[in-house]
Parts: C-alpha cells; sequence; structure tokens
C-alpha cells in the first residue's frame, strides 16, 4: 500500500540531529533564507517593473521546490514521519508574515497550510468542508491522528500591526477561530480521539504561539525561555489533558523549536535586524492554493477558492492594489493575477486541475475588470498548476 505523504507537524526525536533548512536554502540560492533577508529583497523587489517582479515570483517559486526535492529535504521529512507520525494542518491568514514552519523550526512541507484573505473560513462552505474532509480521509486512512491548528494573529507591540481582516479587532478574530473549532467537532467528533482542533495564537512582533487550553488557559510562549523547554511536556499535559498522548508528544517538539526562535526574533531586533513597522505594498493577487512559497510579507493577497461568495474577497483585494498605486506604494505599470491549483497523480487529476486554474483566473479577472475598469488595463494574468509531490509550479496556458 502506497503511505500518504500529506504533511504533518513533525520535528525530529530527542537527541537526534536537526538539518539547518535555513542553511540549506542559502545554499540553493532562496531569496528568503532568513525573515530579515525576506523584508529587504521585497522592499528591492516592489519598485521593479511588472515583467521583472513576475520573472522573480516564479524564480522564487522554483527555488522552493528545488529546495523541498532536495536529498537532504527528503529525508528529513521521512525522520520526522517515521518519529511523529501525527499530520498538522494550519488555518491561517493569507499573511506573508504568518510562516508556522518557519517559527516551529519545522522542516518544508510538513504542516499543511490552508490560507484566507483575513483567515475568514467557514467549513459549511461546500468547497472547504470538502477539502478538509478528504485531507482527514486520506491521513486518517494511513493510520495517524490530525491536528488543526486554528490560528488568529496579533501584534502585542501595535494593534494595527495586527489582522486587517477582523480590523484589528483581536478579541472577533479569537472568537471566529472558537467557530471554527466547534464547526471541526461538530464534523470529525468532541472526543478528539482522531481529529483535534487547536486554537492557536500567533504574535507577530516575536512569532510566539499562544496555545489556548480546554479550560480557557493559554500557554504563551513568549513568557517562557529555553530554561523552561523541560516543563513543556507537563505544561502541555495540563493545558490539553484531553488530548490523546501521542498527539501531544507529536506537537511537542514545534513548541521547543518555537522557544529557539522567539530567542532568534529577539536577538535579531537587539541587532535592529527585524523590521516591525511594515508598509502595505501588495502587487499580486494569488487566487487557489499551492502558495506556499509565498511568505515574504506584503507581496500577495492570497484567496482561497473556498467561499461561495468569492468574487466578495477579489473585490477587496482589487481595490487594496488599486489604493497601494494611487498612494505610489507600488509601480503603477501593472499588478499580477496568479490563479493555482495543486494536483497529485498526472492524468486525470492533473487534466481537472488545469480546467478548474482556469477558471478560476478567469472568473476573477472578469471581476476585476467589471467592478475596476482601469485596474482591469493593468492586469498581468498568469495560470498555473502546482505539482503537490515536487512543489514544482507549473505555468499553462489561460483559457481562450
Amino acid at each position: 500500500m502506497r503511505r500518504t505523504r500529506l504533511g504533518s507537524g513533525q520535528a525530529p526525536g530527542e537527541g537526534e540531529p536537526r538539518l539547518d533548512f535555513r542553511l540549506l536554502a542559502r545554499k540553493r540560492g532562496s531569496d528568503c533564507p532568513t525573515p530579515t533577508l525576506k523584508k529587504t529583497l521585497a522592499m528591492d523587489i516592489h519598485r521593479k517593473p511588472i515583467a521583472e517582479r513576475i520573472d522573480w515570483l516564479f524564480g522564487l517559486a522554483d527555488r522552493h521546490g528545488a529546495i523541498f526535492r532536495s536529498p537532504e529535504a527528503w529525508l528529513a521529512r521521512e525522520r520526522y514521519l517515521a518519529a511523529h507520525p501525527t499530520a498538522v494542518a494550519v488555518l491561517k491568514c493569507m499573511d506573508g508574515r504568518i510562516n508556522i514552519s518557519v517559527a516551529t523550526n519545522t522542516p518544508v512541507g510538513l504542516l499543511m497550510p490552508f490560507r484566507n484573505l483575513g483567515g475568514i473560513f467557514d467549513l459549511g462552505w461546500p468547497h472547504l468542508g470538502e477539502v478538509l474532509a478528504h485531507y482527514v480521509q486520506r491521513v486518517v486512512g494511513a493510520g495517524r491522528h490530525v491536528v488543526f491548528l486554528v490560528t488568529y494573529h496579533y501584534s502585542q507591540g501595535d494593534p494595527r500591526r495586527g489582522c486587517a481582516g477582523f480590523q484589528y479587532d483581536t478579541a472577533a478574530a479569537i472568537a471566529h477561530t472558537y467557530e471554527v473549532r466547534r464547526q471541526i467537532e461538530h464534523i470529525f467528533g468532541s472526543d478528539h480521539a482522531t481529529v483535534y482542533p487547536l486554537v492557536c495564537g500567533f504574535e507577530t512582533d516575536e512569532d510566539a504561539l499562544v496555545i489556548h487550553g480546554t479550560n480557557g488557559d493559554k500557554l504563551d510562549l513568549a513568557t517562557l525561555t529555553s530554561a523552561d523547554r523541560a516543563t513543556l511536556e507537563l505544561r502541555l499535559a495540563a493545558l490539553l489533558p484531553d488530548m490523546p498522548a501521542r498527539m501531544r508528544a507529536d506537537l511537542l517538539p514545534l513548541l521547543h523549536g518555537n522557544l529557539e526562535h522567539i530567542e532568534n526574533a529577539r536577538a535579531q531586533s537587539r541587532r535592529n535586524e527585524r523590521l516591525l513597522d511594515i508598509e502595505h505594498r501588495e502587487w499580486m493577487i494569488c487566487l487557489g492554493r499551492g502558495f506556499d512559497f509565498l511568505h515574504t510579507p506584503n507581496i500577495a493577497l492570497i484567496i482561497g477558492p473556498y467561499s461561495p461568495n468569492l468574487d466578495v474577497p477579489i473585490r477587496k483585494a482589487a481595490g487594496i492594489i488599486e489604493a497601494n498605486m494611487h498612494a505610489g506604494r507600488i509601480p503603477d505599470d501593472g499588478f499580477l493575477l496568479l490563479a493555482s491549483v495543486p494536483y497529485d497523480e498526472i492524468g486525470v487529476d492533473r487534466s481537472r486541475a488545469e480546467l478548474k486554474s482556469r477558471f478560476l483566473s478567469t472568473f476573477a479577472a472578469n471581476v476585476i475588470r467589471a467592478e475596476f475598469p482601469k485596474l482591469g488595463e493593468q492586469m498581468a494574468i498568469r495560470t498555473a498548476v502546482l505539482d503537490w509531490r515536487s512543489r514544482t509550479l507549473e505555468r499553462i496556458a489561460a483559457a481562450d
């Protein structure tokens, strides 16, 4: 029987050597090996002509795929999966700062991301419910548990660095994550023996996780240090007494990695290398799935293909792009509309992905041209499918 490798929150077993993926990225020429370099390069690319920005984007995707396909990365993922079989999926905002893999020092490709504008999800949406159910069925069919990290984000230093999708209202964002948690329980059960929905905050100033417990308590990793590492297992057991021991054991390495990452983030801040006040300068709209390579802040507005009212977030994203042009934050020579749909197998599955990606790009382009005629004239359209096994972004011809 073929083993399913759909992404999980594995981290190395105790005492095992950790593969430094940031070093691997530098070796392979990735644009974004560290958060500081990401922001520097992002500021450089914003002023380039649109053709150069598009070339940069596809080059970034190619390098991300090369890192994912490397022997070192494949072996690390296999080792993690063997040691920590629980699958971890992340429901999160499209904000490029929300990179849970980096924040937990988890190898690329082990966390399954679901991203949407504003981090807004409703499992009653027909497509979203089907995608999540299919994901869970495949993972559970391989004999594994599933933890859903249902995330919100905020800034400790300035509320305006929080989530614009909730008008910077962190309480409203938390309330939404608990509603999503209830929906997951409705579909997959509230006993949590197989699927566990975990509400998790993400503080963007230091990339710190805030784990919400069963009884309303919280574990804010920003309040701990590496000296508290040995206490995390007991803290997690007290916080999540209804979580199966196997899941807790597989979640623990993510918390260890986050403690390490927070210390690195604080060291960057002391050296004035960590930028917190970042101007919104998005110059592309990404529609669909398969944008894992895009974690550079304020580059893209990412819209998942989930809502039945897909025109609403498209109009909102187009309005942001138009405002960025009018304010001079980005050049007015054009913006990119990129549609992407992943596929698992060649043949029928890839052909289906092609049709879906073409539909998404055509639908979005028509909405933008109807609502923003002048902006529509400045739109560059690219349509793609993503080979999920290799993380190769493949450009295809647009619809006739």
